[in-house]
């Protein structure tokens, strides 16, 4: 009887476990970075012991978007429900619509693999919670999209690739865009709801970002390529530990920066090509109201061992800081002879912006020529803004301790320019060993700043 009873026990033992969801098989590793600051460990997914989910098996065909979109969700959904996956896109051209992501999903790209996504608007509504230059609101999809998800990755050796058809038809920002954008400043500065926030019609035309990851948690990019964007290209927004790495990346429209980390913490950017045709980084925290209520800095941010093409700036810290940008280092990056660059560094702010940045250290970079120069500071750059809508709230924004050394470039019109107000000087900048073979103007042209170092004997 004992025998028979153990047997029952341990039968219906099996049929129990049998029906239980398989624990998580996603893991976590830490990533170690030093740092002229307090660098926590960055904490990324470890897919290597998950199941494949190749999106053949879900019914994707290649150049049928609907078909391919609709296996694309299943196989996320899939690698979801099991507690982790690796959804695969095999080699060849896949055209699909937007991507969103679950959490513990890692999208793997075998190499030869091109995810096209579509060129037509309405393959990116719904409108989803989004941003457009600092502000919250619903905007279209991006391409792909994670929305508070943990544990995601985009890997592999393959493409992701826009089709810009209809995206650089929107580049242009005709009355009806602009005022769009009024609206929304209004919407945003008077603190309306989010949900109220609806941008998407017939003529607002605020284009999607490629990529966004959106109070996400432990991401990682690593490997692919990345070709074209409507809006930015990769966009870490109120997002920590965030790992991008030995990725191509090239888009030529307009605001096509290659990464940018809004209100993010712990991230780290390595070993990637930048061929943009704006900032290579920029590094944002939110505008107005929203960020002030946020409250959360970007900060411990590090870019290392990159290579820039083409870009407005290597790294531009701003205009968008309402929420205080800190610690930010750049180091031994490389800005290829023949690409056109504006600066090293640029730091901009505006009276709206009311942010603060502080611990901003760059060092070992090397550059050709310089349109501008190494190091430029600037409190007064309003862009489009300057005359579309009033200052409903002012607020300066704070500028410190800012340390360049080992920075050469071969020709610029200045090593630094800093444009400080006179109410709030600029304040601690120290240059050490930062030069140029040719400087066509001037040195240093600085206005408003206190405690500027230069051990050079510029």
């Amino acid at each position: 009887m004992k025998k028979i009873a153990l047997c029952s026990i341990l039968f219906l033992s099996i049929i129990f476990l049998s029906f239980q969801k398989d624990p998580s098989t996603v893991t976590q590793k830490e990533v170690v970075v030093k740092a002229p600051f307090e660098m926590p460990a960055i904490k990324i997914p470890d897919f290597s012991k998950c199941k494949e989910f190749s999106i053949t098996d879900f019914g994707a065909m290649k150049g049928d978007k609907e078909k391919t979109s609709e296996a694309i969700s299943k196989a996320i959904a899939k690698a979801n429900k099991a507690g982790g996956g690796i959804v695969v896109i095999p080699e060849g051209e896949w055209l699909t619509k937007k991507i969103h992501f679950k959490s513990n999903v890692n999208l793997h790209l075998n190499k030869g693999a091109v995810l096209l996504f579509s060129e037509d608007p309405k393959d990116y509504l719904p409108a989803v919670r989004s941003t457009w230059e600092g502000y919250e609101c619903y905007n279209y999809s991006p391409l792909i999209y994670a929305y508070q998800c943990k544990n995601v990755a985009i890997t592999g050796e393959g493409e992701l690739k826009a089709k810009m058809d209809v995206w650089t038809k929107w580049f242009a920002r005709p009355k009806a865009h602009m005022e769009s954008l009024k609206r929304l400043y209004y919407l945003a500065s008077y603190q309306k709801p989010v949900e109220e926030r609806q941008m998407v019609n017939d003529t607002a035309n605020l284009r999607p970002h490629f990529i966004q990851f959106n109070r996400c948690q432990n991401v990682l990019m690593d490997g692919v390529k990345i070709t074209n964007s409507p809006f930015w290209t990769i966009h870490p927004f109120l997002s920590k530990d965030v790992v991008i790495r030995n990725l191509q990346v090239y888009a030529h429209g307009h605001n096509n920066d290659g990464v940018d980390p809004e209100m993010s913490q712990n991230v780290l950017i390595e070993n990637c090509v930048f061929d943009q045709g704006d900032d290579a980084i920029a590094i944002k925290s939110g505008c107005g109201i929203d960020a002030w209520t946020l409250n959360t800095p970007s900060k411990n941010i590090v870019m290392r061992n990159c290579t820039v093409k083409n870009g407005h700036q290597l790294v531009a810290i701003g205009s968008e800081l309402s929420g205080g940008i800190e610690n930010v280092f750049i180091d031994n990056c490389n800005v290829v002879d023949g690409a056109k660059l504006n600066h090293l560094l640029f730091i901009k702010t505006n009276e709206r912006r009311g942010g603060f940045v502080k611990n901003i250290y760059m060092s070992n970079i090397t550059s050709g020529k310089i349109d501008a120069g190494i190091l430029g500071i600037d409190t007064d750059v309003l862009y489009q803004w300057r005359n579309l809508v009033p200052t409903i709230e002012r607020r300066l924004t704070p500028i410190k301790n800012v340390h360049l050394e080992n920075v050469k470039a071969t020709n610029v019109k200045f090593i630094s320019k800093i444009q400080g107000q006179k109410e709030l000087p600029i304040e601690n900048i120290f240059l050490k060993n930062v030069t140029a073979n040719t400087v066509s103007e001037k040195n240093s042209i600085h206005e408003n700043v206190i405690n500027f170092s230069d051990k050079n004997g510029y």
